[in-house]
């Protein structure tokens, strides 16, 4: 698979590219483009703040000129949190996407998108400050009325962003069983 993987609210961090490698050993092409321009930061606000300083706009610009491209390969878009979001949005717009992996976020879907089976899966934590439950049940009803195809996987106890080694939020075993579910969803496409 061809995969454009986004990065969360911290940047381009080490985390990030581990999992892209972690991808390319699974025999997968993976870009990682920078949409903070190099800027990392070390906690959300930090990077919320800086995101809301570039705007959604420009944010979504930046993630549609980074896999434009690469687009008529067939990609699967995949992120982590605000890069999930970024992802959700390219996937559900390119008519070619071949898959959507989400990691520790959603977003809102706009007014009448619509996809013909387009392969979704999800891993969240339970609970998250981010994405409540009430969210995802009715970010689950909209997908599937778009015509989505979606997956949903709940770590419980884990933090938000579960997966990277270096957060607060880890969790090694909701982070090993994560990868060993999407790689299988990946070899799936």
């Amino acid at each position: 698979m061809n995969i454009m993987l986004f990065h969360s609210t911290y940047g381009l961090r080490p985390a990030v590219r581990a999992a892209a490698d972690r991808l390319r050993a699974a025999g997968h092409e993976v870009w990682t483009p920078d949409l903070f321009e190099g800027r990392t930061f070390d906690t959300v606000e930090e990077g919320m703040a800086y995101n809301d300083e570039i705007g959604k706009d420009e944010l979504l610009k930046r993630a549609v000129l980074a896999a434009a491209p690469y687009s008529e390969r067939g990609l699967v878009y995949a992120g982590f949190s605000l890069g999930a979001s970024v992802a959700q949005t390219l996937a559900l717009g390119d008519a070619r996407a071949r898959g959507l992996l989400l990691l520790h976020g959603t977003s809102d879907l706009a007014p009448n998108v619509s996809v013909d089976g387009l392969p979704v899966q999800l891993h969240v934590a339970e609970p998250d400050q981010f994405e409540t439950d009430d969210w995802l049940s009715a970010w689950y009803l909209q997908m599937g009325r778009a015509g989505a195809d979606v997956e949903i996987y709940r770590y419980a106890g884990a933090g938000h962003l579960y997966t990277d080694p270096e957060l607060p939020d880890h969790d090694a075993e909701a982070a090993e069983a994560t990868w060993r579910v999407a790689l299988g969803f990946l070899e799936s496409l």
